[in-house]
């Protein structure tokens, strides 16, 4: 339950304990919320976890007004360029990132987002969202990216949304990461296209990462575990615009 007064506080997972916490917030939203499933979700002990966690950092957003233990009510999965030419990257598995492999820029992958569904609607995802803008300064991040999802296994029932993004906000060739599945999906015409229908039916966090200067990868792909139609969102933060790096640094709300 949302205290009366939340009191929070961003930051990187601090102990085992923290990103327990977190993994079991992600079993709430993607399992139990979502229908989604994987090889390595422990539904007995109620926690959502991939092979990628390991190596990643949790950026997690607490409600210090809440009981110990209860307090994680916001999550991101970071994994951050190494220089190898063998990084795993959770999107890798869905879009071929060459383009941003070989770019030499530092790449940061978004994953796993995700709130309390106490907490939406509100500020906590602003927050949430300034952590995420102090670490990217912080690391020297040059490119964001991550897949973002529909709900649902149809990309036929999202062919506005998804026309309007490929009309308006494919990414430059340069960073045009591309779909590994041979997903036929029917796009309309940019005046076929019902923009309020469009934008309804789009998730609020793709409408957001879309106000900061988000471009869209070619494609779609559709991951039946997880009950949703994925797009690849890629972010460069040097172009930011000044009113979207007002937003992005916390001092404006997405």
């Amino acid at each position: 339950m949302k205290a009366a007064t939340p009191m929070f506080e961003v930051g990187l997972a601090r102990d085992a304990q923290e990103r327990e916490q977190a993994l079991r917030l992600r079993y709430c939203v993607f399992v139990e919320e979502l229908g989604g499933d994987g090889p390595l979700v422990d539904h007995q002990a109620r926690i959502e976890c991939d092979a990628f966690d390991p190596s990643a950092q949790m950026l997690v957003l607490r409600d210090r007004a809440r009981p110990e233990g209860e307090q994680v009510v916001g999550v991101y999965r970071l994994i951050q360029s190494n220089g190898s030419a063998d990084q795993a990257f959770y999107s890798a598995q869905e879009y071929d990132l060459s383009p941003l492999l070989q770019s030499g820029l530092r790449l940061l992958e978004l994953g796993r987002s995700c709130l309390h569904p106490d907490y939406r609607g509100g500020a906590a995802m602003y927050h949430l969202w300034q952590g995420l803008a102090d670490y990217v300064r912080r690391e020297g991040i040059d490119i964001l990216f991550g897949v973002a999802s529909f709900h649902g296994t149809n990309p036929d029932a999202l062919t506005q949304p998804l026309s309007m993004l490929h009309c308006n906000h494919l990414a430059p060739e340069a960073f045009r990461v591309r779909s590994r599945q041979a997903q036929g999906i029917t796009l309309l015409r940019e005046d076929q296209i019902n923009r309020v229908a469009a934008v309804q039916a789009m998730p609020a966090l793709i409408k957001a990462y879309l106000r900061l200067g988000g471009y869209l990868g070619e494609g779609v792909f559709v991951d039946h575990a997880f009950n949703t139609t994925d797009v690849c969102l890629v972010m460069e933060t040097a172009r930011l615009n000044e009113r979207q790096k007002a937003i992005y640094a916390g001092q404006g709300r997405p």
